[in-house]
């Protein structure tokens, strides 16, 4: 559903995040249109950056979908990579400074499949120095932008699926992959040109999806609510008496528990999701297991 530029309902909006600006930039453009709107302190924030050089879905949550973020985390994204081959840079990416230069000329097709290989599934993965990775409550680009030493320690990262969609040897190629939250594409293209022995970096990046969303149109954005909020979570129906147990903190009983309405891909690692409570329409909590009944562990107050 699109939604006018000018309101700012609860829910989870779609948006494209064009090359250039910051994820902060497009969250800041809709603090200003709740402000004008008379919301004041309205809570708003994103579902995962993306780096200025980078385009594509931006999530941006309001209201309480503001309590959602957790969740965006574990599910998969899919991104179009473009790689640079022969130039490793310091932010691994083409916005960096040149530390590594390589020869790229013996890479063939049939090498770069083989390579992708050893990059799937759970890995073990140094984020770039001027990633946001926090260091004593700081994140890290802002020490490697004053100059200052960045070493961070590597992260339990999962890519899911790889595969080139073309190349133009031995300069560039691109791919296709999807991944769990906190992968680094960054430092994938860094790491395979280490693999290589060539050296290389990211020349272009474009988020097409998030879980069950696309990236919209430029310049418009989707809403997204009630039932089709975290759709890969399986959910309960309420009735007027146990949506207003759960309101006042009561546990409900098991019921009819209801299938997720989106399926992760084949293997995909689970997500470990809650139970959505649906109330005429509207997600109202987010529930869990407890003792063989149903407790709230987050009260969306009034619903999304």
């Amino acid at each position: 559903m699109v939604v006018p530029a000018a309101t700012i309902e609860p829910g989870i909006y779609l948006v494209h995040k064009a090359v250039g600006g910051t994820s902060f930039d497009v969250v800041r453009g809709f603090t200003r249109e709740a402000r004008e709107a008379g919301l004041k302190k309205y809570p708003l924030g994103h579902g995962g950056t993306l780096d200025p050089f980078a385009k594509g879905l931006l999530l941006i949550l309001a209201g309480q979908a503001t309590r959602l973020m957790e969740l965006m985390h574990p599910i998969p994204k899919t991104y179009v990579a473009d790689i640079a081959w022969g130039i490793e840079t310091d932010t691994c990416d083409q916005m960096g400074q040149v530390v590594a230069e390589g020869n790229a000329a013996s890479l063939s097709p049939a090498l770069l499949d083989e390579a992708l290989a050893g990059f799937l599934g759970w890995q073990d993965q140094v984020p770039p120095a001027t990633s946001a990775k926090k260091i004593d409550g700081e994140a890290a680009y802002r020490k490697a932008h004053r100059g200052e030493e960045v070493v961070l320690p590597p992260s339990r990262v999962y890519l899911h699926e790889a595969k080139w969609l073309g190349h133009d040897l031995p300069g560039h190629s691109r791919l296709e992959l999807t991944c769990r939250g906190g992968y680094y594409v960054r430092a994938f293209a860094r790491d395979l040109g280490r693999h290589l022995k060539c050296g290389a970096h990211l020349s272009g990046l474009h988020r097409t999806r998030i879980g069950p969303w696309n990236d919209p149109v430029p310049g418009s954005r989707d809403w997204v609510h009630g039932a089709d909020l975290v759709p890969w979570c399986p959910f309960r129906r309420l009735n007027d008496e146990e949506a207003e147990h759960l309101a006042h903190g009561r546990a409900i009983s098991m019921g009819d528990l209801e299938a997720p309405t989106w399926q992760l891909p084949k293997d995909f690692p689970d997500p470990a999701a809650p139970i959505r409570a649906m109330h005429e329409g509207r997600l109202v909590a987010l529930l869990k297991e407890q003792e063989g009944a149903l407790r709230t562990f987050a009260n969306l107050r009034g619903g999304i």
